[in-house]
């Protein structure tokens, strides 16, 4: 995709505050003093066979970017791809059902949409939020001496790859559902009321993919201790089977540049910095003075997982620095 922006035309407005150049999760466009939307869409094929859960988790996965940016999400677009030549219509439904209550569960409110015809089902939503550009998060607010703290477990890409090949144990797939079904409102919430400016929130590029995203854009480097990575209850026998996406090796040779490895590594452990994630948790650039403060905020909110997995430091020779 770099490539293929690189080649498009860029657009000099002052009003644009974030655009496609940073790799951000969401546009920014200022309005006036004090407010700013944001924009994103996101849309893929079902990860569940229940339609209405995967309402549910393409939807909270879509409102995701907003959250990223410090944001409040206000509207919400349907955006639909389903065979209706060969599924009924109450599977779409159901689908559209499971997207409209995580909608209003953020206080936000479904305006229209756009379906096609398509070989499979697809699904995701175009949302609008607000922020104040005085407390925007972005890729490039990271600073040296700032610790990391990661909102949610990591594995949903092991269990949902399992889960295709009919491999994966009921109980371990709800788990993951839940988790991709949680709003990252409360987190999000933290993040404006500390000042947090730095941040992130971790999707299909996994954990390593968007630390180096959020390394580059800050001109720092990012330490991962994978020895802190929250996991998914029951996702380590899946991931040791190997059951990776796709995406897993592509976002491996990425970072592979841009890497440097210190002491001996867990190779299961590693390989959750690569799983790609849907509708995964927020990577905050906590300084260090207020991470007490915020992680006991985000378990009081709800947020059970956020712990801390890593720190910020002066950039040397490398993007990423993975230690136990």
């Amino acid at each position: 995709m770099a490539q293929v922006l690189r080649g498009l035309p860029t657009f000099d407005d002052p009003n644009l505050l974030v655009g496609p150049a940073s790799f951000d999760d969401a546009g920014v466009y200022r309005l006036g003093e004090g407010l700013a939307v944001v924009q994103t869409v996101d849309f893929f094929p079902p990860l569940v066979d229940d339609p209405y859960t995967f309402g549910r988790i393409a939807a909270a996965n879509s409102l995701s970017d907003v959250y990223a940016m410090g944001g409040e999400p206000r509207t919400a677009m349907n955006i639909v791809g389903f065979p209706d030549d060969k599924l009924p219509l109450e599977v779409l439904v159901e689908i559209l059902r499971g997207g409209a209550e995580r909608v209003a569960a953020a206080g936000a409110v479904i305006v229209g949409g756009h379906s096609v015809r398509d070989v499979e089902i697809k699904y995701g939503l175009a949302v609008t939020g607000i922020v104040d550009p005085a407390q925007m998060v972005t890729n490039a607010g990271a600073k040296p001496g700032d610790r990391l703290v990661l909102t949610k477990p990591l594995g949903t890409g092991f269990v949902t790859t399992a889960f295709k090949a009919n491999r994966c144990p009921a109980d371990t797939l709800q788990t993951a559902a839940e988790s991709m079904m949680a709003l990252n409102a409360a987190a999000a919430r933290v993040m404006r009321d500390a000042g947090i400016r730095g941040g992130t929130d971790i999707t299909g590029f996994g954990l390593a993919g968007h630390a180096n995203e959020l390394a580059e854009a800050s001109g720092v480097a990012i330490v991962l201790e994978i020895g802190k990575l929250p996991l998914l209850p029951g996702s380590e026998p899946l991931a040791e089977a190997g059951f990776f996406t796709r995406a897993s090796k592509t976002n491996r040779d990425f970072v592979e540049p841009v890497l440097r490895r210190e002491g001996s590594l867990d190779s299961i452990r590693e390989e959750y910095l690569y799983d790609a994630q849907t509708s995964g948790g927020l990577l905050m650039s906590v300084p260090e003075g207020s991470v007490h403060d915020v992680l006991a905020r985000l378990h009081r909110e709800g947020v059970a997982a956020a712990c801390v997995i890593g720190s910020v430091a002066e950039r040397t020779n490398a993007n990423l620095v993975i230690r136990p």
